[in-house]
């Protein structure tokens, strides 16, 4: 006997999360759903429930219908695992090529479950991407080709602490919840007596939910049938866009999935046609992910400003105007007169070779440790032991991330050194797109330190964002540089052989001490005082770091 799910029905509260996936199980198209929140806010509970509420299907033509299955992707999966790979076991009893179904296959028709999907690695978030589209897993390597449908309701959790969701992955998650484990005294004692009532007795817990079950059942299979007959009006349909619009998401995915999922709300709700709540209802689960500007900064009646490049998370500044106790020793500048200089001698170096192997695109296959079974067996046939053993092949520094962090204080705003350092910023975003490799930045000052862009492909184009970019306060340098140690740590759980090449943009002026801190990547430290006096604090930062040093032309 099956081990005993807890109810959908029987959790308490949650009501978006439950709405997003009753959603997403009626119209698939939409996306899959990704849940942010702290442990113990019933993530897994309810997504493992919705399982249970899904119909049976076929997992191939002519076969008989099967439950749906809850299927979780660990963090350690390898791509054999999730895609599928050769049967080893029929290879060696039979001599026959066969090919044994990984986790894509089990998930057909249920739910895939990633936990903590902000750290699932690079490989494994790219498949997930390609079959999540198409709807189809195809295993083709050493001459042997595979398909099989994988359509499944895809579901990522993630706690926002432990760092941030590929963008590429996170906007391909139709809907999003920010979840809360804050609850009222009278839900928390419900949610523990049900809880005990489960442990004690499950089946006649079960029993008891049976005919809520039974109801939500059918109400999804339902909404299903008559998902294709809903219409939306022209009306409607220029309410989202307009509401798109406002809050500054880029492209046209955020349109197509409000759409899908309004219509999936009608549906739910037994109507042949979208009405303006059903858009309302739904509104906060599509931009929650996707908005650039908050709902109290959307003005229709005005155009919006210049826009981050496409796909990148940037922070938008939302004030640069700094109270006078952040202003610091120099004041704050207003954002029109931070022009970015137009360029600056910057020659950034290749990492060595001893140190990093590889970088980008240009990286060498390297013979791994672990023989490639696969191609052993493949290559041996009808042969067994084996005369030679084939190895993987890995290729060492794939990808590389440029980490930047940015002294946006207020002794930057002399002269025109914030200038330069926006342009020495640009330079190396610059050479980074050409590269195609990764860029993130930190920006310390205001006594704080900003995650002020997310870990993304390098854009092409960043000048008319910088020029919004405030500077003022004081240098919390030290404070910058654990955050970016944490966060590399953090990067490196996921992806071990990840390239990183750290920069420094600050006029060192700072009584911060950077003693002890490593952050295990190359370091360049880019000096932007250029006052006439030099205190040349920021080659001493160089030397104490052991970091390659530049100072800017005139500096």
């Amino acid at each position: 006997m099956s081990k005993a799910h807890y109810p959908f029905t029987a959790v308490c509260g949650q009501t978006e999360f439950k709405l997003a996936l009753m959603l997403a199980a009626i119209n698939p198209a939409i996306g899959g759903v990704v849940i942010s929140g702290p442990r113990g806010s019933a993530k897994s509970t309810l997504a493992r429930g919705m399982a249970d509420l899904l119909p049976a299907h076929q997992q191939a033509e002519g076969e008989q219908q099967v439950p749906a299955e809850f299927v979780t992707l660990p963090l350690g999966a390898s791509e054999e695992m999730l895609l599928g790979t050769l049967d080893l076991a029929q290879v060696l009893n039979e001599k026959k090529i066969q090919f044994s179904p990984g986790l894509l296959s089990r998930a057909h028709g249920g739910v895939l479950y990633v936990d903590e999907v902000n750290l699932l690695p690079d490989n494994l978030v790219d498949l997930l991407l390609d079959v999540s589209t198409s709807g189809v897993n195809r295993v083709e390597r050493d001459g042997i080709s595979h398909s099989h449908r994988a359509e499944f309701l895809l579901v990522g959790t993630m706690n926002p602490d432990e760092g941030e969701l590929r963008p590429q992955l996170h906007d391909r998650f139709g809907l999003s919840v920010d979840l809360s484990n804050q609850y009222t005294p009278a839900e928390r004692v419900e949610i523990v007596k049900r809880r005990e009532q489960f442990d004690r007795n499950p089946q006649a817990f079960l029993h008891s939910y049976a005919s809520q079950q039974a109801a939500l059942i059918q109400q999804i299979l339902s909404a299903r049938q008559q998902l294709s007959a809903v219409e939306c009006s022209d009306a409607l349909r220029l309410s989202i866009a307009e509401r798109c619009s406002e809050a500054q998401v880029d492209g046209l995915r955020a349109d197509i999935v409000w759409f899908r999922a309004a219509l999936a709300h009608a549906a739910l709700e037994q109507r042949s046609a979208v009405q303006m709540s059903d858009i309302d209802a739904v509104e906060e689960l599509v931009l929650a992910h996707r908005r650039k500007a908050p709902p109290s900064q959307q003005k229709p009646s005005q155009p919006p400003p210049p826009e981050p490049p496409s796909g990148s998370p940037f922070k938008r500044p939302e004030n640069t105007q700094q109270p006078a106790s952040a202003q610091g020793e120099w004041g704050a500048m207003p954002p029109q007169q931070q022009k970015t200089a137009e360029r600056v001698e910057l020659i950034l170096p290749e990492p060595e070779p001893a140190k990093r192997q590889g970088s980008g695109s240009q990286a060498s296959p390297v013979k791994s440790s672990r023989p490639d079974w696969f191609k052993t067996l493949l290559g041996s046939l009808p042969n067994w032991p084996p005369q030679q053993l084939r190895y993987r092949q890995q290729r060492l520094g794939r990808d590389c991330l440029h980490l930047v962090l940015l002294d946006t204080s207020a002794s930057t705003l002399q002269g025109s050194a914030f200038a330069h350092a926006k342009a020495a910023l640009l330079q190396i975003s610059e050479q980074a797109y050409l590269k195609r490799q990764q860029i993130a930045l930190f920006g310390f000052g205001n006594s704080q330190v900003e995650n002020l862009l997310s870990r993304v492909r390098a854009p092409k184009e960043l000048r008319s964002w910088l020029d919004n970019l405030g500077a003022g306060g004081g240098t919390p340098m030290r404070q910058a540089f654990l955050q970016a140690r944490d966060y590399l740590q953090q990067l490196r759980k996921q992806q071990p052989e990840l390239q990183v090449r750290c920069y420094v943009l600050s006029d060192g002026r700072s009584s911060s001490s950077l003693e002890g801190i490593e952050l295990g990547a190359d370091l360049i430290w880019i000096d932007t005082e250029l006052s006439q006096v030099k205190r040349g604090r920021g080659r001493r930062f160089a030397a104490e770091l052991n970091a390659a040093y530049f100072a800017l032309a005139g500096a």
